[in-house]
């Protein structure tokens, strides 16, 4: 029994227990922090590492597709732009262009207009020369007729209405 009491003690209560336990415990805590709180605290720490980085570049590649979303939205803004400026010196181009065609044809008509003007005065002055020497030679036809014959006034005026339609008939 005494052997009990002095472990128990008397009141149930061993100080070498506890001081086991005590160095037990502190034992498992070094140990613990040894190989499994640094470990932890590593595993941790790159973890969080990790995330951060992660983060930074999440944020990094949204600012980026910011940026390329800017330049894409002023290239738009250039592009259109451009198009129109395009399509307005198109439009100035072809009126341009009408108005070159319109004045040419305008020149052409003009020319063409004078070209048969002198045509026409061309052929009216070969009909009236043409005219005038018929008639010439009717004359001369007519006053030798008369001459070869005394003619009335009857005959005389069948003589003229036969020459003329004689004329009609050569022309």
């Amino acid at each position: 029994m005494l052997t009990n009491e002095l472990v128990l003690g008397s009141s149930g209560f061993a100080p070498l227990d506890s001081i086991y336990q005590l160095v037990a415990f502190l034992v498992l805590m070094l140990l613990l922090k040894k190989f499994a709180w640094a470990p932890l605290v590593k595993m941790m720490k790159e973890r969080e590492d990790y995330v951060a980085n992660e983060i930074d570049s999440a944020e990094k590649a949204k600012q980026e597709a910011t940026e390329l979303l800017q330049q894409h939205q002023q290239m738009m803004k250039e592009a259109r732009l451009e198009t129109q400026a395009l399509i307005e010196s198109a439009k100035k181009q072809g009126e341009l262009q009408r108005e070159e065609i319109i004045q040419t044809a305008r020149s052409e008509a003009e020319r063409l207009k004078e070209s048969a003007r002198l045509e026409i005065q061309q052929e009216k002055e070969n009909a009236v020369a043409t005219l005038k020497e018929q008639v010439a030679s009717l004359s001369v036809l007519i006053a030798s007729k008369v001459i070869e014959k005394e003619l009335n006034e009857k005959d005389q005026e069948a003589l003229i209405q036969e020459y003329i339609k004689k004329a009609g008939e050569e022309r």
